[in-house]
């Protein structure tokens, strides 16, 4: 029902910067909660940031003040602001869309993901 491509991944030194995209098709994107998570290298997959269809955010402490996640529903599309890149940023980001009612998942999507090597 909802097709995920993200977009924006590359090769970045420290210190650098790289603006991921997340492009959302399939759906009414305006209801969905949108999220990035990131998985590393023998590490299990993490919430990086997330931002309700209200435009609520929440970050995991290892970004703030160094990420940032906003969406434009008019573009159905979500952003993440990478800043200050450290190398154990180095990941593959997912784009994530849900839709809860209460505790219970209604829908939930994941696009492929996209490579994010930060080298030191």
């Amino acid at each position: 029902q909802v097709q995920l491509v993200e977009s924006g991944g590359g090769l970045v030194q420290f210190g650098g910067s790289l603006r991921l995209s997340c492009a959302a098709s399939g759906s009414i994107f305006s209801i969905y909660a949108m999220g990035w998570y990131r998985q590393a290298p023998g590490k299990q997959r993490e919430l990086v940031a997330t931002i309700t269809s209200g435009g609520s955010t929440n970050y995991a402490d290892s970004v703030k003040g160094r990420f940032t996640i906003s969406r434009d529903n008019a573009k159905n599309t979500v952003y993440l602001q990478m800043n200050s890149l450290k190398p154990e940023d180095t990941a593959v980001y997912y784009c994530n869309a849900d839709h809860t009612i209460a505790t219970i998942s209604i829908e939930n999507y994941w696009g492929q993901g996209t490579q994010v090597t930060v080298s030191s």
